[in-house]
Parts: structure tokens; C-alpha cells; sequence
């Protein structure tokens, strides 16, 4: 269980070390930025690729390196990161999204294995990759030892959240959209991602959460939806009683997150409920003047544990958002703090992030 502090509303924000207010006793943190904050994955010029679709090689992370997943094997830090070619102009959707790998022992410096783990490829998931490719990554652990990972299936018609597992993060099989046959596809084009399955801490790690006997994912934007299943494959959308999407998390107008919500990484069990850590969008003319329009930032949400589409709390402030210079200024200009992977390691939670739509940062809590 998460121990629960009380923090000081207002924290000092220095220029070596941010830290972020734990604004609600069952919220996680407070996070730190740390000393000298820096991207911890940037673009690099110097690994090529094969690419599959083209059969030329490609540069396939020279402009960007964004938007993490994280988990733990060995007691190493898995880290999956979207990755983009620079093709001499940076337009949001328009390139081709692979896969990194980065592995790190004590969650900060990271080594990165040269060519992409997962992408399109000569598959059977071909109409659903090419030639958008695969994106925003979040990743769980099961009980018995198989990864679950959901992403972003881009083919440049719809975005279509998928779910692929593999045994030793190496070799994967690919199922495809989520809900590509439930009820006849009723929503499978329907723009769906961002898929963060519930988890808990067990043994010391985060592994995939079954209550009532099902497996729970919020997942979703501009709102936050819910589905539930019993394999991690087979997914159902939770309904309203018309036989609608039930949104459980929506944007508010007048705070930070009144522009759209999307969901972040797998959340966790604690004694208070499910904690939802989720991505916030600002509209200046509803929301945060003060923000920034369009600004993506981090916010907490507090689900019922016997009921997870239900609210229980939500923080009213964010507790993570692009204030240094590499979370400024990138591909997306309005900044992001894009928060996507979440791993717990002696004691400490690290918390991996998107900036901007180029790199990656890392905030962390120690939990004692």
C-alpha cells in the first residue's frame, strides 16, 4: 500500500530541483525533478534501420524520442519509447512510429538498444500499422510473468488502440484493435488509445490488477472510458444502459484539464481506491489562462475500488507541467509533461514523461 503523507500546498520550485505538491492525501508523490533535470532519451543521428514498409534504411529516431512505457525485468528498468525519422519537416501524425528499448539499473541512465523492438512490419497487422506506425505505448506485468502491451495502431485513417505480449520483451505477438469484433466492431472506428491497465503493488513491483475477477483499463480521449476483461486481450467497453461509451473521467471546464483528459500510466491499487494519474489539455478561453492554450499537464484522479467507473476525487491543480526548456520546446510547441510509464523500484516510484512530443524526462517519489 502507498503510504499516505500529507504535503504544504505550495512547494518551492528551484532552478536545480522541482518538486510538485501532493495536493490530496491519497494522491502519489510529491514527484522531483531532481538536480540539473535533463531528457534522459533524445533523437540520435547514428542508428539505422531497415525499414520493412519501404526496404530502405532509415534513420528511425532522428527527430524524436517520446511518449515511455516502463517496466521491470530483472531488476532492470524496461523502458519502450515512440520514436520518429526526421523526414525534413515536423507534422504531428505524418511520420512513421516505432518502438524503442532503453535499459537502466538505477532508472536514470539508460542504454538503448539500436534498432526498434516493435513497429509495422510484414504482419498481420499490416491495415491497421502502415504506414503510420505504432505509438504511446503503456506496458503491465502479469501474475505469471507475460507483458502486456497496449498502443496506438496508426495507419493514418483511424487511431485504434491495440494490445500485442510477449514472455521476454523480445519476441511479440500482436492481436490487433481491441475492439475490432466486439459487437460486430461497433466502436472499432472510433479513435481509440491510450490504453492503462490497473495494477498493483505486489512483491515490490507493479503487476496487472483483477478485481472481481476481471482486469480493468481506463483508456481514452478527449474522455476517459473503461473497459473490463478476463485474458488482458478480449476487451468489453463499459456501456451506459442506451448502450453508449459511459465517459468516467471528462474535462472540466475552468481548471486544467478543460480541454480533454487521456489516460496515463497502468494505475495502481492503494488503500484509498484506484489512483489514475492522467494527461490534462488547457483551453485558455475555458480553462487556465495562465497555462497556456493547449498545454498538456498531469493530474490525479481517485476511483472506487469495488466500482471503477466511479469518481471518488480529483485533483483540482496539476501536479506535473512543462516548465523547463526541453519540455517547451519540440515538436509540439505548446509543451507536454506527457505522462505514460510508471515503475516502482527500492522504494522509489519513477514516473517517465513526454516533452513536447521529442524526448523523454523522468520525475521520481521516494516512498519510505
Amino acid at each position: 500500500m502507498l503510504r499516505q503523507i500529507t504535503f504544504i500546498a505550495s512547494l518551492i520550485l528551484t532552478v536545480s530541483s522541482s518538486v510538485f505538491a501532493q495536493e490530496k492525501p491519497w494522491m502519489m508523490g510529491p514527484f522531483t525533478r531532481g538536480i540539473d533535470p535533463k531528457p534522459i532519451i533524445e533523437p540520435i543521428t547514428n542508428t539505422s534501420f531497415k525499414d520493412p514498409m519501404t526496404g530502405k534504411k532509415v534513420k528511425w529516431e532522428s527527430m524524436a524520442t517520446f511518449n515511455p512505457a516502463a517496466v521491470i525485468k530483472n531488476d532492470t528498468i524496461q523502458l519502450f519509447y515512440r520514436a520518429e525519422e526526421k523526414l525534413g519537416e515536423q507534422e504531428i501524425g505524418g511520420h512513421t512510429s516505432r518502438l524503442g528499448l532503453a535499459t537502466s539499473v538505477d532508472g536514470i541512465n539508460f542504454e538503448r538498444k539500436k534498432q526498434p523492438v516493435f513497429y509495422p512490419d510484414h504482419d498481420n497487422q499490416k491495415e491497421f500499422e502502415w504506414t503510420g506506425g505504432t505509438e504511446d505505448p503503456r506496458i503491465v506485468e502479469t501474475e505469471d510473468g507475460t507483458y502486456v502491451l497496449t498502443y496506438t495502431q496508426w495507419n493514418r485513417e483511424y487511431p485504434r488502440l491495440a494490445v500485442a505480449t510477449s514472455r521476454d520483451l523480445k519476441n511479440w505477438t500482436k492481436y490487433g484493435p481491441i475492439f475490432k469484433t466486439w459487437k460486430d466492431g461497433k466502436y472499432h472506428n472510433l479513435e481509440t488509445k491510450s490504453g492503462a491497465i490497473v495494477t498493483e503493488l505486489k512483491d515490490g513491483k507493479l503487476i496487472a490488477a483483477k478485481i472481481h475477477g476481471k482486469y480493468w483499463m481506463y483508456y481514452g480521449v478527449p474522455h476517459i472510458w473503461l473497459a473490463s476483461s478476463t485474458d488482458l486481450i478480449n476487451w468489453e467497453p463499459v456501456e451506459t444502459h442506451e448502450g453508449n461509451l459511459a465517459p468516467v473521467l471528462s474535462p472540466r471546464p475552468g481548471y486544467f484539464d478543460s480541454w480533454l483528459v487521456e489516460a496515463g500510466p497502468p494505475p495502481v491499487v492503494t488503500e484509498d481506491g484506484i489512483v489514475v494519474l492522467y494527461n490534462a489539455g488547457n483551453s485558455n478561453a475555458i480553462g487556465v489562462k495562465e497555462l497556456g492554450n493547449r498545454i498538456y499537464t498531469g493530474g490525479q484522479a481517485l476511483f472506487d475500488l469495488e466500482e471503477p467507473w466511479k469518481l471518488k476525487d480529483r485533483s483540482e491543480h496539476p501536479f506535473i507541467k512543462p516548465e523547463l526548456p526541453f519540455e517547451k520546446s519540440g515538436q509540439y510547441v505548446d509543451g507536454t509533461t506527457f505522462i505514460e510509464g510508471l515503475v516502482f523500484k527500492k522504494d522509489t516510484w519513477f514516473l517517465y514523461y513526454g516533452t513536447a512530443d521529442s524526448r523523454v524526462g523522468v520525475v521520481t517519489w521516494t516512498d519510505k
